[in-house]
Formats: structure tokens, sequence, C-alpha cells
């Protein structure tokens, strides 16, 4: 469990606050009742008033103040489950502050705010009195990392989008890309999974017209999978890596869009270097 807020200057407490301290137990019913008092006499004089809706809002934070001068102010900010959100982020976007009235937060609308952050799937706010919310967060999963138009990002198994650009502390993750690839990654990452001699050899999985995927090895080949038969096609190349060792061979593509057939194509002979007289031909 991690403070989010900062601590405030140490100041001398004042009387009123040292017998708050000695009396909490009749503070805090005290502090209510004289809400209550505010409250009541704010609406007896709204019923006179000739703005009853402004007249109400008024009553209601002086209201919300005095509670605070008696003891039920915002002390503490603490967050459970954080990892990669950022704290300062998490201050801001649930918009508490050390010293305003705690029966003024709504845990509704603070756990709202922060479910809208990246990082954040879920959020609980609890108000514990006197003086501390305390936050449970659920963050979401490093699932992999996406690149489309040459730029990269850090997804959930969702496809959602966690973060941008910055995703150099995730470069281990697996990498997919092209259009569409976020959202149909991890049907096909669970399965290049199940085979860890096929997933030591992948170094990313591209997504084709958004229908089917190739896979490009560390050799530099790339697996043409046949769409919606990827599970099965990956298998085999799995059998096929054990018994023949095909995805260490020096090619430029394995080809298993057809059924019924394997199509390998190998790398194209290197080029001669500059200056290099081709070989002489033998006699005739």
């Amino acid at each position: 469990m991690r403070l989010l807020s900062a601590p405030r200057k140490t100041q001398r407490p004042s009387r009123l606050r040292l017998w708050l301290r000695r009396n909490r137990a009749l503070a805090r019913p005290a502090a209510l009742g004289l809400a209550g008092v505010a409250v009541l006499a704010g609406a007896v004089l709204l019923w006179r008033a000739a703005e009853p809706g402004r007249a109400l809002a008024a009553w209601r934070d002086h209201a919300l103040r005095l509670t605070a001068a008696w003891g039920l102010a915002v002390e503490e900010i603490t967050v459970e489950g954080r990892r990669n959100a950022s704290g300062p982020m998490l201050l801001e976007a649930s918009g508490l502050e050390r010293g305003m009235p705690i029966l003024a937060v709504s845990p509704e609308a603070v756990r709202a705010r922060l479910e809208a952050l990246p990082w954040v799937e879920r959020a609980t706010v609890q108000r514990r009195f006197p003086g501390r919310v305390h936050i449970v967060l659920a963050e979401r999963e490093a699932f992999a990392l996406w690149q489309r138009q040459g730029r990269f990002a850090l997804i959930d198994r969702s496809g959602k989008v966690i973060v941008e650009n910055d995703v150099a502390p995730f470069a281990g993750l697996p990498l997919v890309v092209g259009a569409g690839a976020e959202r149909a990654a991890a049907s096909l990452l669970d399965e290049i999974a199940r085979f860890p001699e096929v997933k030591l050899r992948v170094t990313a999985a591209i997504r084709v017209g958004e229908r089917r995927w190739n896979l490009r090895l560390a050799s530099g080949a790339d697996v043409m999978l046949p769409e919606g038969a990827e599970a099965a096609a990956i298998e085999r190349l799995a059998a096929l890596h054990r018994d023949q060792g095909l995805l260490d061979r020096s090619l430029a593509a394995i080809d298993m869009r057809l059924p019924d057939r394997l199509v390998l194509r190998p790398q194209p002979a290197p080029e001669p270097p500059a200056g290099a007289r081709p070989p002489p031909r033998r006699p005739t």
C-alpha cells in the first residue's frame, strides 16, 4: 500500500485539535450533529430565498467546511495494487486533496475518473473515517507490443492501447505488426506459446490484410500461415522442426497456405562483390 498524498508541514496543533484527538469518539458525532444543524438552518433560509438552488449549494459547502474543521477532512490518500500507473497522474485524476471535507468525496465519481486512465482496468474507492481515502487498483496486464505505421504501442490482451511510444521497458514482449493485429493477437500468441521451439524462433507476427498471419523467424524467413487454420499449421510447423530442423534452415519463406503441400523458398544466392570476376567456364 502506498501513500499518494504528500505529508503536511509540521505545525503546532491548536487547542481545538488537541481536544479532538483526546475526545475523538465524541468529536465525530458532534461534527455530524453540527453539520445537521447547519443544513437544517440552511433549509429554513432556503424557504425564504429567492434563488433556492444557489443558496442550497452555498449552505451545503458551508456545512461540509464545518465538518472538515471538526476533524472529518482528508488527511491521507492511500493506494493498493499500483505497479505501473503514475502516482502523480492517479492523484490528479482522483481530484482528491488533503484538507478537503471527506464527506464531499464521492467514491463513485473518483472511481470513474481513475478507470478512465490507460493503466487502470478497475478501481475501488473507500472513505475510511475520519480522514483516509483508500484506493484499490486492478491494473491492465501488458501483453504485447504492437507496431503500425512505424510507431509502437503497448497493448493488453484485449488489444487496448496502454502506452504509446515509450515502450522500451517492455521490449521483451511479443511483437505484432499491422492493422488489426492488436485485436487478433491473443489467440495467435496463445497457440505459439504451446510450442516453445516455435516461440523461441519467432521475432514478430505480421497481420496480412487483416485476414491472416505471417511469422517472421530469427533466421529472416517468413512462415505464411493459412487463414483460419493457424493452430493446426503451427502444430505442424513444430513437428517439422523436431523432425527436420526446418526453422533453422536458410530459407526465405515457408508457405503453409495450401492444405495439401508445403512450399519452401530458398534464400537467393548472394551477390558477388563489386569488381569480382565470374568463375571461368569449363571447356566443352
